[in-house]
């Protein structure tokens, strides 16, 4: 995890149209059936929410996934993802830069642009700058926030 990043992760559990960018730090607290965030996880592979992903996203959630786990968890994860009908893939053309903090960080950002997200979910710091950015406007959801809407 970066610095000003927490474990946070949340998926919703309610049958909506809304697209969603999510950080691989929801991603990550949200795998385990422990976690008190696995109703997330639950939610995406139920497609009660769509997730929105690039190439760049799906690569970077492999690497952390590998890092946390083990290698093999993690391509069986993307594996998963890839192959669920509410997980769409999306192509990136312009780079706003809106977090300047940690500039990996906008790949999120760039997407949930591209591709008219409802929100990005991340319990990383370095998003809050989003809530003070007027346009593009995106909505920015913490982990809980995120898990309270799906439980709606």
């Amino acid at each position: 995890m970066r610095n000003g990043s927490t474990n946070g992760y949340a998926h919703l559990t309610s049958k909506t149209s809304y697209a969603h960018r999510t950080h691989i730090n929801v991603i990550l607290i949200s795998l385990s059936v422990k976690s008190p965030f696995r109703p997330i996880f639950d939610a995406l592979k139920e497609g009660k929410f769509t997730l929105l992903v690039t190439n760049e996203i799906l690569t970077e959630y492999e690497e952390k996934l590998a890092e946390k786990t083990r290698p093999d968890i993690a391509q069986n994860v993307i594996r998963l993802l890839l192959n669920l009908p509410n997980v769409q893939k999306a192509d990136v053309w312009y780079r706003w830069n809106l977090i300047s903090a940690d500039a990996d960080d906008n790949k999120y950002t760039d997407c949930a642009v591209a591709t008219n997200a409802k929100c990005v979910v991340s319990d990383d710091a370095h998003f809050r700058v989003l809530k003070n950015i007027p346009f593009p406007k995106i909505e920015l959801l913490n982990s809980n926030e995120f898990l309270l809407l799906l439980q709606k």
